[in-house]
């Protein structure tokens, strides 16, 4: 289906940083404490909203307890109560911006910045040289960070690629040319898809986008079936596929490419069922479905913003019935943030299975929780006893080495754990892929 030409000028996107949060209106308005929380937790992990965010999405009568609040704005507890009281310190004593800097650097670096070894294990290395700015982790998939699309209408709190946004070079990942990208493809015909993610690929303009994809069009590149886009432009600003100057062009663009014969899949990012209820989103899904691509949605299970199944089997009932596929429950990456969202995994089994058994056959293709980890994504299928002792059973979606795709294992009980790297094998075994 052809995309309608539009000529309708839509809502310009007005972004506010960290560091102007405190100041927008409806903050003002809150007490004293809760915007020095800002200011301080802002000035170590980033953040970023927009006017979408503020006006359609926040219900400001609920705030702080608000969801989305919650997952776009600072909390105090984001930060080790140590390193707030530190920065917290260094801010009030108006220290100058390198004794500050020289601080948030530090208190950066201490949480985990690249977790799941993307920047050790997942980077390329072509000719005895890192190729800065992919990642191929998976046989079949590579990765590609455009340099122009390394930010987002908005930033998630619990964002697991929060080091792309605070610019430290070293921890950036981005190719700076897609020529870069294009000549990695041509000698990996094992890749059959291309993820453009980041931040977020569709912030740039469609011309941009244009010069990634058209030249994946040609015959050379046959190998490359899929074509997927990582972003949360549906939730933070479906503007970009209606009313933007060049939403049209970005559709047509699609629609090339699918005419071409690749599969284009949007790997949207919906947190919340909020984000799926204003006009602009279900007009938006509508426009990106008539081009003939495929949208996908996946979130991680984060404490303050969906840890209730209630949640879940509402967003994906709403998805299902907008022609959104619901595709992953992920678990909260341990780095940033993740103090303040994490869960047990044990909680984190039971919200999903809860979740799961209230909605339909047909809403029932998310999997999860599913913690992306070093060897590979890995399910975790459910709790079971085994010999008379209660285990997590596994199992790998996804894997580094392609042989333990689909390979189940056991790990032992522990109700404090909240990460992949929490768990230690049941029955005293080692864990098969470290054999």
């Amino acid at each position: 289906m052809s995309v309608e030409n539009r000529e309708l000028a839509g809502p310009k996107m007005r972004a506010i940083p960290g560091a102007r949060l405190s100041k927008i209106p409806q903050i003002e308005q809150l007490d004293a404490d809760l915007r020095r929380d800002i200011e301080v937790v802002s000035a170590v992990l980033p953040f970023k909203v927009n006017n979408y965010v503020v006006d359609e999405l926040i219900d400001w009568d609920a705030v702080p307890d608000d969801p989305i609040y919650r997952l776009t704005f600072p909390h105090r507890d984001m930060l080790p109560s140590q390193m707030f009281d530190d920065i917290g310190k260094i801010i009030d004593s108006k220290a100058d911006k390198a004794t500050l800097r020289a601080a948030v650097d530090d208190a950066r670096l201490s949480l985990n910045p690249h977790p799941g070894d993307q920047l050790a294990s997942n980077v390329p290395v072509e000719d005895d040289e890192p190729v800065n700015g992919l990642q191929h982790k998976y046989h079949e998939t590579v990765l590609v960070f455009p340099g122009q699309g390394q930010t987002c209408h908005s930033y998630c709190g619990y964002c697991f690629r929060w080091a792309q946004f605070i610019g430290i070079a070293d921890l950036k990942q981005a190719v700076d040319t897609p020529d870069k990208a294009f000549a990695y493809l041509r000698h990996h015909r094992e890749a059959s898809d291309v993820l453009f993610t980041g931040g977020d690929p569709m912030i740039m303009s469609t011309e941009r986008i244009r010069n990634y994809i058209e030249p994946l069009l040609a015959p050379e590149f046959e190998h490359i079936r899929n074509v997927r886009f990582g972003t949360k432009g549906l939730s933070y600003w479906p503007y970009r596929f209606t009313t933007d100057n060049d939403a049209d062009d970005l559709l047509r663009l699609f629609e090339k490419a699918i005419a071409a014969g690749k599969h284009v899949a949007i790997m949207a990012h919906f947190s919340h069922p909020r984000e799926l209820e204003t006009p602009a989103v279900v007009e938006a899904i509508q426009r990106v479905r008539a081009t003939g691509a495929v949208i996908r949605a996946q979130a991680p299970l984060v404490r303050h913003v969906n840890d209730d199944p209630s949640v879940w089997s509402d967003m994906w009932r709403k998805m299902v019935n907008l022609g959104v596929v619901p595709y992953y429950m992920f678990v909260e990456r341990d780095t940033g943030a993740s103090s303040y969202f994490e869960l047990p995994l044990r909680r984190a089994v039971g919200i999903y299975r809860d979740a799961i058994a209230a909605v339909s056959g047909l809403e029932r293709t998310a999997r999860g929780p599913v913690m992306s980890a070093s060897p590979g994504k890995v399910v975790l299928d459910g709790i079971v006893k085994v010999g008379g002792e209660e285990v997590f059973a596994c199992r790998f979606l996804q894997a580094r080495n392609p042989d333990n795709v689909g390979r189940p294992f056991f790990a032992r009980m522990d109700e404090h754990a909240v990460w992949f790297d929490d768990l230690k094998p049941a029955f005293d075994e080692p864990w098969f892929w470290q054999q």
